[in-house]
């Protein structure tokens, strides 16, 4: 770890830290919602990424200027003056702009009515923005030309309000051995470490409520193009096993800390410093300073990988695990100001915006590129997986009530099971965040080619500045 501290190092310079906001987004905004005429109020600009923007828009901290900007579906944006870019919804949270050599960065209006939530997709909480260095920071509000109808967000229909907290995980053995009868593609199996525990927590460790997405895209189809790029690929390949070297970092354990956003985006970013580098340097990132430090996110309550991987590693950068060893839980920022932050850039979702995702890309881009952050949906059968490839039986622990989460987790590899030539199985190779103990030594392989739990719909990557 001194060997690649020191190289890191010389690498890259230091940068400082900012102020931590926690940040509660439980917005539901779709396409439709967005796309559209926008205005952007702007604030006074020369700022450095220590800018807090939370009391934006009060006297003390007006407006500057305005711009417009029309978003078109899927990724297209214009300003008054003509000028192109690009822009992307961010799950249903917020999108971000990149125009002019800006980038506009917030979340989507919410307010809470009780346990209910309005999500108000016509304008955003206070965001920020810069320029494609980094530097000369702003704050900004926008708000679309047509006001839409507030939009009721029930969150009781979705992600309950109601947390368990007197509620304990018990393994299901007659659920363990229904799941085994009723299929052969997969082994489930009790594990001593879920045993007693609070079924809020095993929430989080699948995601946390605030990492639920309401409507996620299908795979777009796949174009001819593309085929052919995937058809000239390995029939199999695994970035743990590349000419005998492996090139993924070690498999940790977020606990019970809804972290697995930062967990699967780090790795991700420790995965392709190896690549990059030939195995040479081989860091090990701090998810604790993601929890305690990013105001891209919600601590232990959830977050999604393009927020992380990508904008906090390119806007606020990593820093090593001993300058913030992981904790598990919430808390001030304690990263060490005296480390080094590595940063990442050209960080995009798989296909170029939100919903353009398939499996074919999926391959092209991790062989090419390396590992990549993907999110799938985790239901309670997930959790006895042993080995095999995982598909949701669709069996049910009517005994503990666990709600469907978006879990963020490493994409590694691919490859086909023929063992049953009559029904050879495609599948992925998946890195987990819950131990060496669980699954196939920490990993999962789960079925390839069909969205199983909706694992080829929103991969992300990014990439490191060397």
């Amino acid at each position: 770890m001194m060997e690649v501290t020191t190289m890191i190092k010389y690498l890259l310079c230091f940068a400082s830290l900012w102020a931590i906001v926690a940040a509660d987004t439980p917005a539901n905004c779709t396409y439709q919602d967005i796309v559209g005429q926008w205005t952007f109020q702007i604030g006074e600009s020369g700022h450095d990424r220590s800018l807090n923007c939370t009391n934006f828009g009060s006297q003390q901290n007006p407006p500057k200027s305005k711009l417009r900007v029309t978003l078109y579906f899927p990724d297209l944006v214009v300003d008054e003056f003509g000028n192109n870019g690009w822009w992307t919804l961010i799950y249903n949270q917020g999108f971000e702009v990149v125009i002019n050599g800006r980038k506009f960065f917030a979340f989507s209006m919410y307010k809470k009515h009780g346990k209910d939530y309005d999500s108000i997709c016509d304008q955003t909480l206070p965001g920020w923005s810069h320029d494609i260095f980094g530097r000369n920071w702003a704050c900004y509000t926008g708000t679309k030309g047509t006001p839409l109808t507030t939009l009721k967000y029930q969150r009781n229909s979705v992600v309950t309000e109601h947390k368990f907290t007197s509620l304990k995980y018990q393994s299901n053995t007659t659920l363990v051995g229904e799941i085994n009868r009723s299929q052969k593609s997969w082994k489930a199996a009790k594990y001593a470490q879920f045993e007693g525990m609070q079924i809020e927590d095993m929430i989080r460790m699948a995601g946390g409520r605030k990492s639920r997405i309401p409507s996620i895209p299908k795979p777009v189809a796949v174009r001819s193009e593309h085929a052919r790029m995937a058809s000239d690929l390995p029939k199999s390949f695994d970035w743990r096993n590349v000419e005998g070297l492996n090139y993924v970092s070690p498999i940790r354990n977020q606990g019970s800390c809804g972290s697995c956003y930062a967990f699967a985006s780090l790795a991700m970013n420790e995965a392709r410093w190896r690549v990059m580098t030939n195995n040479t340097v081989q860091p090990v990132f701090s998810p604790q300073d993601v929890v305690e430090c990013s105001q891209y996110s919600q601590g232990c309550e959830g977050g999604f990988p393009y927020l992380i991987s990508g904008k906090y590693a390119e806007d606020f950068g990593l820093v090593l695990e001993e300058c913030n060893p992981y904790k598990g839980s919430d808390g001030s920022c304690s990263t060490l100001q005296s480390c080094p932050r590595v940063y990442s850039t050209r960080y995009e979702y798989v296909g170029g915006f939100y919903g353009a995702c398939n499996e074919a890309l999926m391959r092209i881009n991790l062989v090419n590129n390396g590992p990549m952050a993907v999110a799938f949906e985790v239901y309670d059968d997930f959790f006895s997986y042993k080995s095999g490839i995982y598909h949701h039986t669709g069996l049910k622990d009517k005994f503990n009530p666990f709600e469907i989460t978006n879990h963020a987790v490493l994409l590694v590899g691919y490859g086909t099971d023929s063992s049953n030539p009559e029904n050879p199985q495609d599948y992925w190779i998946v890195k987990n965040s819950w131990g060496e103990s669980w699954g196939e030594g920490g990993y999962f392989r789960i079925r390839r080619g069909n969205d199983e739990c909706s694992i080829e719909s929103i991969a992300v990557q990014s990439f490191p500045i060397m």
